[in-house]
């Protein structure tokens, strides 16, 4: 019988298996989506048994260039809002310009290269300019892991898109025909990575022990409003409009923005940075969002039934249009219509969250098993896990 690894080992040594070639994670701490979507990613890839890396992008930008981009566009949303809709419509309707704005990110090629150095089997972005450096790297034969970039939103701006990125993950065929319109080659549907503590509310009983939990009133129907982790966009007067219905008492989950907190007041329940997310959907009866976000689908596997109000310009407005025409989530575009959509809302709450696909980190960890097996210093291609296939899936 031939002898096995463990038989030829030398005395007195153990045997170690070799280890799992690591998967690189590169977010960034704008907002707080991106990061939550590498979170519940990494979590998931090392239950596989999978080594993870997770960085931020920002940090991998020169100098003090990343801690100045982040509160350029924080500053940008809270200030000049509609600069930041011309700025992403501009760059969506002039693909040479776009393609400018993502070559200016190679500021950040060596950095990122010198952190993706070792055996990689895969590497994922969840920020797009992020994706523009890694697509970079793979064209250029610096990277040889493929890359695959994690579309956080349900709208794809051409900026997600990089030349050189092997594979995008959308949430919904809606998200995946926009990533393919803007140039994606293959795209895969899957679900959103959402961790399982959001889930069914489980009746009555956790609702009331949720409420208690913040001190929120017991009896009367909640909207909790929501509006990231900086707490940006019309949230007072969004607050003010759902309160003057009569039909509910608006909760607001100010995130990092004190100033907001303090402006609130009245028949408004103001609430700080909640590191407890899952028992505050649970204790609502409806969520108001305004961008689209990771709360908002964490709210839909919750079951508690979700409007857009008082959208961001910008990305919060494609991403309304994108999560309306999926069916997921109404969007309310005028103050009169509000009512209407909070009764029907309150009257009808979700049974079950609507997502659909396969598991992304299921997808990741097949990728980088396919990955197993040395490259040459070109860029490779998977053609088992990125060819017709995938294509039919998002189609």
């Amino acid at each position: 019988m031939a002898d096995t690894a463990a038989d030829r080992q030398a005395p007195g040594m153990t045997f170690q298996p070799a280890r799992p070639r690591r998967v690189a994670i590169v977010s960034a701490s704008i907002g707080a989506g991106h990061d939550g979507a590498a979170r519940e990613l990494a979590r998931r890839l090392t239950a596989a048994g999978l080594p993870v890396d997770v960085c931020d992008f920002l940090d991998l930008l020169p100098a003090s260039l990343g801690a100045a981009v982040r509160r350029l566009y924080q500053a940008e949303l809270q200030v000049a809002p509609r600069s930041w809709e011309w700025l992403l419509s501009t760059l969506q309707r002039h693909p040479k310009v776009a393609g400018a704005a993502g070559t200016a990110t190679g500021v950040a090629r060596r950095a990122t290269r010198r952190h993706l150095a070792g055996d990689l089997a895969a590497v994922v972005s969840t920020y797009p300019l992020a994706s523009q450096v890694l697509g970079q790297l793979r064209q250029r034969g610096q990277l040889q892991a493929p890359v695959v970039t994690y579309l956080t939103d349900m709208s794809v701006h051409r900026l997600w898109v990089a030349p050189g990125v092997d594979l995008h993950l959308a949430l919904h065929p809606i998200a995946a025909a926009q990533a393919r319109a803007v140039g994606a080659d293959r795209v895969r549907v899957v679900a959103p990575a959402i961790s399982p503590g959001f889930g069914p509310v489980g009746g009555a009983a956790r609702r009331l022990a949720a409420r208690r939990r913040f001190g929120l009133p017991e009896a009367a129907p909640l909207a909790l409003v929501v509006a990231g982790s900086w707490g940006v966009g019309e949230i007072a007067s969004a607050a003010a409009d759902l309160a003057a219905t009569g039909l509910v008492t608006p909760v607001v989950a100010c995130g990092h923005n004190e100033s907001l907190r303090r402006q609130l007041s009245g028949d408004t329940v103001a609430l700080g940075w909640v590191d407890d997310m899952p028992t505050l959907l649970a204790a609502s009866d409806v969520v108001v969002q305004n961008a689209g976000g990771l709360t908002s689908l964490e709210a839909l596997a919750t079951g508690v039934p979700v409007l857009t109000y008082r959208s961001l310009d910008g990305h919060g407005r494609t991403n309304a249009a994108a999560l309306r025409t999926a069916g997921w989530i109404p969007w309310v575009r005028h103050r009169d219509e509000l009512p209407a959509y909070l009764s029907r809302a309150l009257a009808k709450p979700v049974t079950a969250a609507p997502f659909t696909g396969e598991d992304p980190a299921e997808v990741i960890a097949a990728l980088a098993g396919a990955a197993a097996a040395p490259v040459s210093a070109a860029p490779v291609s998977f053609p088992a896990l990125l060819g017709a296939p995938v294509l039919a899936d998002a189609a």
